[in-house]
């Protein structure tokens, strides 16, 4: 199997980085630089460990796109920051400032970054993914929203999910998916979608239906094979299948079910923009760049780590 093309879904890693790492990695000037240099660490695992490649890092264009929120108006609302009128997520003070370092450190050395005007990072992913016909493909994220990605044809595609860090890192396919929420291993992806959608996320403002939680909406889309399948049983009153109790419940819930699949699938069609080819470079794009970057901010360790990753390669 050639090395993969892997996908790094940015901000959820570096989100994570910055509250893995505590504020006290500072630069010479004194501005925390706990994201970056976990970020970058992160990088050079990938490079060494996965094997990567080639390899983007997926950005987010609109963290909360339009179509998301005329579907569904909740969606990310509790992450507005407070009196943004343009929207704007709230993001800690100390984290803001490091995102333009994050995106200097990755041009430099020549990593490739993707984004796609009114789309999120999911959407990138998900369009690179859906359209990679050469490679094996590895996600890496801390968010369980991709999982919906995972496939075995025409190109394997792998989710790395680090939610409990990278130590205890689980690549998923769709058999370890299918397994991990007892849903059908045929089409998992798309199975964890339509289950996703009837248990809700609070965390994205996805109210889901009420009562029906994680196991009874994977035992839903289980039984009846599709997400679809159980909205057209909702009407059937000869289906035996669908308990008085559940279609009571889904019946209370069309109106956010009529919009939800909408919200939680990943699109496949994203307009992409890429700034470079995704070959993982063997030797930095801009050396002397790398250099001051590495003195301005401090990053002593991470970076030469990073480079070192690539020369080994």
């Amino acid at each position: 199997m050639s090395n993969p093309l892997v996908l790094m879904d940015a901000a959820s890693l570096y989100f994570r980085a910055f509250y893995a790492l505590p504020e006290s990695m500072t630069a010479p000037d004194g501005t925390p630089v706990n994201a970056v240099r976990g970020f970058v660490d992160t990088i050079a695992k990938v490079i060494t460990e996965r094997k990567a490649g080639r390899l983007v890092a997926c950005l987010d264009a609109d963290w909360r796109p339009e179509f998301r929120v005329a579907a569904l108006p909740s969606y990310k609302a509790h992450r507005v920051a407070e009196g943004a009128a343009d929207g704007e997520e709230e993001v800690p003070d100390t984290l803001t400032p490091q995102v333009p370092i994050i995106l200097d450190v990755l041009d430099a050395v020549g990593i490739a970054t993707a984004e796609a005007a009114g789309f999120e990072a999911d959407d990138v992913i998900g369009t690179l993914a859906a359209r990679e016909t050469a490679d094996p493909v590895e996600v890496i994220t801390g968010d369980r929203d991709l999982f919906q990605v995972v496939r075995d044809e025409p190109t394997p595609v792998r989710v790395l999910y680090l939610g409990r860090g990278w130590a205890k890192a689980e690549l998923l396919g769709p058999e370890e998916l299918a397994a991990k929420y007892a849903l059908p291993v045929h089409d998992a992806g798309r199975a964890y979608a339509g289950m996703a959608v009837l248990r809700g996320d609070p965390s994205d403002g996805l109210p889901g239906v009420a009562g029906i939680g994680e196991k009874t909406a994977a035992k839903l889309i289980s039984e009846f094979g599709s997400l679809d399948a159980v909205l057209a049983a909702v009407h059937d009153g000869r289906d035996r299948k669908l308990t008085t109790r559940a279609r009571t419940a889904l019946i209370n819930a069309q109106d956010y079910l009529a919009v939800a699949p909408t919200v939680v699938s990943v699109a496949t069609d994203a307009e992409i923009v890429m700034d470079r080819p995704d070959t993982v470079p063997a030797a930095p794009a801009d050396p002397d760049r790398v250099a001051e970057l590495t003195r301005r901010w401090g990053l002593g360790s991470s970076l030469p780590r990073l480079l070192a990753a690539l020369e080994r390669r």
